[in-house]
């Protein structure tokens, strides 16, 4: 390999690794646990401290299916080069270090997913319609079914008819039914990905739907018994770490999710010379996240938890359990979706249900869903621009 290549290759890691940091900074360190920090349950560093750990959990173990799509899932007909990578890397985190400079959280999904098309498309691609379909599907389904989710848990929580020792046990229960049956990397048979119904069953030599709706509901009970318990003794104290542990859960999707966007660029390039394994790529990306979580989030943490509403721990867990579900559906998909979208979805329906118009600030969302739609064709625009100049040149 030519000094100019490896050069280039170089270049593009530290790209993708300062992508993981404003990523880490923004949406991904910063929006699991602003709605806890909103709702005093846990203070801002101890949140963007753990939050980075989570991350880089999630990124490891989650983070092969959404880095597929954005490596190669988003565009046809050609390779991206590394000059590509690095175009659609600093397109997208030039565009999110401009939103948590200004208190913004751009959508990171958007950013990136516009400038990968951009560029395939100025280097003579093809449209990936179908996956385009599926994405904006997603997209546009996030804040109806996230605000709907949200406000409905809302609504129930306060009613005296609905005692909080029985509805919140409820809820955690299903959050623990979908956690026993998401795919994991290194739970599956030789290493690969898994679930923990599917690892269950294989060491009880019993796999198939039996044991898999069996473990779900033996999940779902000691899960549903503990938080009962720990609510009927203390019920304030109880929902603070029912709110945590939500926080932890939508923190480690969130790296599952969100590594994708800063290192799916690279697997094609490496893939091609066999230089590093995805899951070094994936490490590394965790890693950028980590950093950028500690040293960066917590701006967009009280950002999030203080400007858009004044947030209860009821509120919260509202916001948050829908986060959780969208999130692994997300995963699931492979399909790159925004956080400060799930989150801020989840913040206005809760809000909607307890306080109506009041509880939240109808400037500050106008200007963030405007912020959304920009950022998408902006980043579409310049990586296309960029890149056909490059071409020129």
């Amino acid at each position: 390999m030519h000094l100019s290549a490896i050069a280039l290759f170089v270049v593009a890691g530290l790209a993708s690794l300062f992508m993981a940091w404003v990523i880490g900074a923004g949406s991904s360190g910063a929006t699991p646990f602003a709605p806890a920090v909103g709702a005093n349950a846990i203070p801002t560093m101890q949140a963007a401290f753990l939050v980075g750990l989570l991350g880089l959990a999630g990124a490891v173990t989650q983070g092969a299916a959404v880095s597929a799509t954005i490596g190669d899932g988003l565009i046809g007909g050609v390779e991206i080069p590394a000059v590509g990578v690095i175009v659609v890397l600093l397109v997208g985190a030039g565009l999110m270090a401009i939103g948590i400079s200004t208190g913004y959280p751009i959508a990171t999904a958007f950013t990136v997913t516009g400038a990968v098309v951009g560029v395939g498309l100025a280097l003579g691609g093809t449209p990936a319609w179908a996956t385009y379909r599926q994405i904006g599907g997603v997209w546009l389904l996030t804040p109806v079914v996230g605000g709907s989710i949200a406000y409905g848990i809302a609504s129930v929580l306060p009613r005296s008819d609905a005692p909080e020792r029985y509805t919140i046990p409820v809820l955690t229960a299903i959050v623990g039914v979908v956690l026993a049956n998401v795919q994991f990397a290194f739970l599956g048979p030789n290493g690969t990905m898994g679930s923990l119904t599917g690892l269950v069953g294989r060491q009880l030599g019993a796999e198939g739907s039996t044991i898999t709706a069996a473990v779900s509901g033996i999940v779902a009970v000691v899960i549903a018994a503990a938080v009962h318990w720990d609510i009927a003794r203390d019920q304030a104290g109880g929902l603070r770490r029912v709110l945590l542990v939500l926080g932890s859960l939508v923190g480690f999707s969130a790296g599952g999710s969100q590594v994708g966007l800063a290192v799916g660029p690279l697997l094609p390039l490496f893939d091609t010379v066999g230089a590093l394994s995805p899951a070094i790529i994936l490490a590394g990306g965790g890693v950028g996240i980590l950093a950028g979580s500690w040293l960066g989030a917590p701006r967009m943490i009280k950002a999030l938890a203080q400007d858009y509403s004044d947030l209860g721990p009821r509120r919260s867990i509202a916001a948050l359990v829908p986060a959780f579900l969208i999130a692994q559906t997300a995963v699931l998909l492979g399909v790159p979706v925004s956080f400060n979208e799930i989150i801020v979805s989840g913040i206005i329906g809760s809000g909607a249900a307890v306080g109506g118009g009041s509880a939240i600030d109808p400037r500050k969302i106008g200007v963030t869903v405007g912020a959304w739609a920009g950022s998408l064709g902006l980043s579409l625009v310049i990586g296309y621009g960029v890149m056909a100049g490059l071409k020129l040149s």
